[in-house]
C-alpha cells in the first residue's frame, strides 16, 4: 500500500497568514506582487512554505495588504520574529499626544455628539453631546444593553436597546450589521466577532440581511422618534493614518452631524442651555 505524504506547511503559519489576507483583499499572487515589488514566484514559495519570510518582507506584504498592526505582530510571530509594534493603554505617557489629538477633535465637533471607539465598537472617550444623546435615549440605556463597555453595537442590537427608536431600522440596522461584519473580517477583528456571535441569535434574520430599498443618497442617516424628540444624523469615520501603536491604530473617531435643521438646532440649543 502506498502512503501519500501531504505537505502541510502552506497551512500553518505565516504562508497561511498571507494566504488568507491576500483573498480576503481579492488580489491573486501575481496583483500581490506587483503591487508589493516583488516577483510571483516569490509569495507562491512564501504562500506554500518553500521559503521563509524576511522580517522587512513581512512588514512589506502586510502594509501592501493593509494589515492591521495587532495581525502584523501576529504575522511576525508566527514567521520566527519578535512582536514589533506595542499595544499601550490610552493612559500611557507615550499616548499622550494621540489623546491630546482625540480631545481636541471631540472639543471641535461640538455642539454636535462624538466619540472614539475601538474596533469592537466599544466608546473609549466622547464629548458632552454624546454623553447628552445618551441621556434623551434614556439614562439607563447603557445600563439596559449589558456589557463591561458602553458598546455602540449593543446600543443598537440588543433587545432592550435603542431599535425601537429607529424609525428607518429596516434601512440602516442591516447596513449597520454588515458593517461590524465587514469590519470584523478584514480588520481581523476577534473581539468584535465575539460581539457579534453574542448579539446574532438574538436578531431578526429578514432584518440583518436584506436591507429595504432606499434612495441612493450620499449619506443614509439614522432617524429617532424618542417620545416628542425627533433626530436625525450621519456618521463620519476619521482614522489615525500613520499610527505605530496598535490601541492607536485601532481608534476610530466617529462624528455625528445633524441631517435636518431641526436636530442641528437641538443640540445648538441644548450647548447654549448647558
Amino acid at each position: 500500500m502506498t502512503t501519500i505524504v501531504t505537505d502541510t506547511r502552506a497551512d500553518i503559519g505565516f504562508p497561511r497568514l498571507l494566504r488568507e489576507w491576500r483573498q480576503k483583499c481579492r488580489l491573486s499572487q501575481l496583483d500581490l506582487a506587483l503591487t508589493a515589488g516583488v516577483s510571483q514566484r516569490h509569495v507562491s514559495f512564501l504562500e506554500s512554505g518553500r521559503a521563509n519570510p524576511s522580517r522587512t518582507m513581512i512588514l512589506q506584504l502586510s502594509e501592501t495588504l493593509q494589515v492591521p498592526l495587532r495581525d502584523r505582530n501576529t504575522w511576525l510571530t508566527a514567521a520566527g520574529f519578535a512582536p514589533l509594534f506595542r499595544t499601550r493603554a490610552l493612559d500611557d505617557p507615550q499616548m499622550g499626544q494621540v489623546m491630546s489629538a482625540i480631545r481636541m477633535m471631540l472639543t471641535a465637533h461640538e455642539p454636535f455628539p462624538a466619540a472614539a471607539i475601538d474596533r469592537a465598537w466599544n466608546v473609549r472617550m466622547s464629548n458632552a453631546p454624546f454623553d447628552l444623546l445618551g441621556g434623551m435615549l434614556g439614562e439607563d440605556i447603557w445600563a439596559r444593553v449589558g456589557g463591561e463597555a458602553h458598546n455602540l453595537m449593543r446600543l443598537f442590537f440588543h433587545p432592550n436597546g435603542i431599535r425601537r427608536f429607529v424609525t428607518n431600522w429596516a434601512s440602516v440596522g442591516p447596513l449597520i450589521w454588515q458593517r461590524a461584519q465587514r469590519e470584523a473580517e478584514t480588520l481581523g477583528g476577534a473581539d468584535m466577532k465575539a460581539v457579534l456571535d453574542d448579539l446574532g441569535p438574538l436578531q431578526d434574520d429578514d432584518i440583518l440581511w436584506s436591507a429595504a430599498e432606499t434612495a441612493l443618497l450620499p449619506v443614509l442617516p439614522i432617524n429617532l422618534a424618542v417620545g416628542d424628540l425627533r433626530l436625525s444624523m450621519f456618521t463620519v469615520i476619521a482614522t489615525f493614518g500613520t499610527a505605530q501603536d496598535v490601541t492607536a491604530d485601532e481608534l476610530r473617531i466617529e462624528t455625528m452631524f445633524p441631517a435636518d435643521p431641526a436636530t442641528e438646532a437641538l443640540f445648538r440649543q441644548a450647548a447654549t442651555s448647558q
